[in-house]
């Protein structure tokens, strides 16, 4: 996968970032460190403000972390009452991992893990996550994907979208493929969310493989296309990038 085109994606959603060191009191260390504050002339909502992330690994666990300059998942995206226009706020780990690790095909495009919250549908058919015995309402209850994301202009020019599986065709799927016709994963894994800060413990046949990865962080916004088809999702506003450009620096465990 060539990441130059993820720099320019980045560069054209108009993401900057400035170095600098954690705020005062926090005790987060190694991963990437990002100056807290707006994004160029942007003004970045609190809750969404990187300023550390970073993946560790323990046995065959890999600790996914983020931290924000306010609250870590206290914004969720306005219900809308309809699938089509729909928002989804997220919280991203894009990594040079093949998309092969988690069940997609090889190659398949950026295999990145996510936290998102959406209310206007529900993508996690097997798991229940608010508890009311009803498993398709808990769509705006912060849960996590394998996501894998391709460029298309159609999403604006140099945008990412989550790589749509066309009529008729039949790609390598995880077990726990929700059914969409695009390249998720809705594996069940709790986000843990305490003040600042969220982490997802996520386990693997093959740690190594993960050892050996680069990572970057993002928030953002998704939104359903309009017309619910190709291209069904599109990032279509990147909050804060960590490295600023979406390079992909980070180092497991370093």
């Amino acid at each position: 996968m060539n990441f130059t085109r993820t720099v320019c994606a980045a560069a054209l959603l108009a993401v900057a970032w400035g170095a600098g060191a954690h705020p005062t009191g926090s005790n987060h260390s190694g991963g990437i460190a990002t100056a807290a504050g707006r994004t160029g002339s942007q003004a970045v909502n609190p809750d969404f403000d990187i300023v550390h992330t970073k993946i560790t690994t323990s046995g065959n666990v890999a600790v996914f972390h983020v931290a924000v300059s306010g609250k870590a998942g206290n914004t969720h995206p306005a219900r809308t009452g309809k699938l089509a226009g729909s928002s989804v706020f997220s919280y991203v780990w894009p990594t040079t991992l093949d998309p092969s690790v988690v069940g997609f095909d090889r190659g398949a495009g950026i295999l990145a893990f996510a936290v998102t919250a959406h209310p206007d549908f529900d993508d996690t058919p097997l798991y229940d996550e608010n508890g009311d015995g009803n498993p398709d309402n808990d769509g705006d209850v912060w849960h996590a994907h394998w996501v894998v994301l391709q460029h298309d202009d159609a999403c604006g020019k140099g945008a990412l979208k989550i790589v749509d599986i066309p009529p008729g065709a039949k790609p390598k799927l995880p077990k726990t493929w929700p059914g969409l016709p695009i390249l998720i994963d809705s594996p069940g894994y709790s986000p843990l969310f305490k003040g600042e800060t969220l982490e997802v413990r996520v386990p693997f046949d093959d740690i190594g493989t993960v050892n050996a990865a680069g990572f970057d962080g993002v928030t953002a916004a998704l939104r359903v296309n309009a017309s619910v088809h190709d291209p069904l999702v599109c990032v279509v506003d990147v909050f804060k990038v960590a490295s600023g450009n979406l390079s992909l620096p980070g180092k497991v465990g370093k």
